[in-house]
């Protein structure tokens, strides 16, 4: 058998190598990037894994090439000749490998200090994670279930948890972040295209973990000014009337849980719907009123009929001042039926 030329053995592993890229490459393996730290993130991922293809099919050739070769005959049970190692092909082996490592190594430093560089002006957000929803909180003092971001501008998002460990993650903006109760988590974020994308929680964080969902809206620099200007005018929680009870609603997360129709974005399906509680009232045996207070600060007390218990926490008796509680309450109870 005509034996190949270890040069020739190479080529076959690079083109090998090439063709395995460009079909890796081709195949939409990664959600479409939204920001630049996502693009820095694929850029990273892209030069390690085209470095492990190509190293993968000069070594997958080169063993090919020794199974065929070098083969013992049938019947052939007798030791090998003796070889001593080639040093030439072995100060190869391991200065390849120790060159690539080493740029990977460099390319991934150079990602991670520009994906954690915010710039000198970006958007704060504080962003809280509590079973089972996202609250987030500019610096004009606006909570809103949805986070908004402007289009092109860094974005610094302060994370933290009111109870358990969360994670959160947008797909499109390629990272993730834990949420982590008594301390501040950073994560920079400079969108790059508009439109709206899901932020998940990515931690097992209770019974409704998979229902842990919101959204994500990227505005053009224009548009979000005028959000931001409208929305610094809306009335802070410890102000009176209707929409103070509104306000802590959603900076509680509650809609995430549950549907009440009043409350734009208030549709989860965790716990049970709002929007006609005069009927649990009477049949706890309870006025309107008590019954509401009672199922937010202990709500293992009445569990309705097909939802478990344990999924609220009870903590919200603790953590809602007495008199946002009150407004709350009331402002439910105006809006039940």
């Amino acid at each position: 058998m005509r034996r190949t030329s270890w040069f020739q053995l190479i080529a076959i592993g690079v083109i090998a190598g090439a063709i395995a890229t460009a079909v890796a490459i081709a195949v939409p393996w990664l959600p479409t990037s939204a920001s630049k730290q996502a693009d820095r993130i694929n850029f990273t991922y892209w030069f390690a894994t085209v470095i492990c293809l190509v190293i993968f099919a000069v070594v997958a050739a080169i063993l090919v090439y020794s199974i065929i070769n070098f083969r013992a005959k049938p019947g052939d049970w007798s030791d090998g000749p003796p070889v001593h190692g080639n040093t030439t092909i072995e100060i190869v082996w391991t200065v390849i490998p120790a060159v690539l490592v080493t740029a990977i190594s460099v390319v991934s430093a150079i990602v991670l200090a520009q994906n954690g560089n915010a710039g000198s002006n970006p958007l704060r957000v504080h962003v809280l994670a509590q079973q089972f929803a996202w609250t987030f909180t500019y610096d004009n003092g606006m909570t809103t279930p949805i986070l908004r971001l402007p289009l092109g501008r860094p974005v610094r998002l302060e994370i933290t948890a009111a109870d358990v460990i969360h994670s959160f993650w947008v797909p499109e903006f390629g990272q993730k972040q834990d949420a982590v109760p008594g301390q501040v988590n950073d994560l920079v974020i400079t969108p790059t295209r508009t439109g709206t994308f899901p932020v998940i929680c990515t931690e097992l964080c209770g019974l409704g973990h998979s229902t842990m969902r919101s959204s994500t809206t990227v505005m053009t620099e224009a548009a979000f000014k005028k959000w931001y200007a409208g929305s610094a005018k809306a009335p802070s929680p410890g102000g009176g009337g209707g929409t103070a009870g509104a306000v802590i609603f959603t900076k509680n997360g509650c809609g995430a849980c549950h549907t009440f129709k009043p409350v734009p974005g208030a549709t989860g399906k965790v716990g049970p719907d709002l929007d006609n509680l005069s009927v649990s009232a009477k049949a706890a045996g309870q006025s309107l009123l008590p019954f509401i207070k009672q199922s937010i600060v202990d709500p293992n007390a009445v569990v309705a009929k097909g939802y478990q218990p344990g999924v609220m926490p009870g903590t919200f008796g603790t953590t809602i001042p007495p008199k946002q509680l009150n407004l709350l309450v009331a402002y439910i109870a105006a809006h039940t039926k």
